[in-house]
């Protein structure tokens, strides 16, 4: 019998939200602001065509490769469900079956993976759960125990997140554990849109609410 890949969460891994620490520790990243490619330029690409496109690289599993025949990957079932959502076309999934698959990334330690038999990453804490979320689909998981995960992976001297507990921390996964903390409803958190991975209020203020199922 194969062993099951997963980490191991020591006793005095972070428990809570270093808020404090997070902000010091994006404040201290740099200070090259990123440029935004504004939405609204739908109208440029033939959407029928890569509706197309993505729905030929759905697999049995229900899931998305990144192309087709190529293996579901969380990563790219996040853009798929994504694009699928913002060009309204959630309804050409197999929602339970989707579901099914990203739930079964869900580890002992509360950590999801990307694909069987990897070890549990906190990156995807969003790929994974912003795709349930998408598809109504996010409470088929362990929330409390994933939760534990995220936490567990925070660094309590600079307050950024790792890939997993006691390893580097980067901006990468800083934004994805705070994220996927959002999603899980943190109050200390603003909500986070599943499809964008922007603030609701911000959202809310340009007048853009991509579609979710329920």
């Amino acid at each position: 019998i194969a062993q099951l890949k997963d980490v191991i969460i020591k006793p005095d891994a972070p428990s809570s939200l270093l808020l404090d620490k997070h902000a010091d520790y994006i404040a201290a990243y740099g200070s090259k602001k990123d440029d935004y490619v504004s939405k609204g330029k739908m109208d440029t690409i033939n959407v029928d065509k890569a509706v197309e496109f993505v729905l030929s690289c759905m697999n049995f599993d229900g899931g998305f490769g990144c192309r087709p025949g190529s293996e579901s990957h969380a990563g790219q079932i996040y853009c798929c469900t994504g694009f699928l959502s913002l060009t309204g076309q959630l309804h050409q999934l197999n929602a339970d079956l989707l579901g099914w698959w990203l739930c079964e990334r869900q580890l002992p330690s509360g950590g999801l993976n990307g694909r069987p038999e990897k070890l549990p990453d906190v990156c995807y804490s969003w790929w994974v759960l912003a795709s349930l979320k998408i598809i109504g689909r996010i409470h088929w998981i362990d929330k409390a125990k994933l939760r534990r995960f995220i936490l567990a992976c925070q660094d309590e001297e600079t307050g950024g997140f790792a890939d997993r507990p006691g390893d580097m921390v980067d901006p990468f996964h800083t934004l994805f554990g705070v994220a996927g903390l959002s999603l899980l409803g943190d109050e200390q958190i603003k909500a986070v849109n599943p499809v964008l991975c922007m603030p609701e209020d911000v959202l809310q203020r340009i007048g853009l609410q991509p579609d979710l199922l329920s």
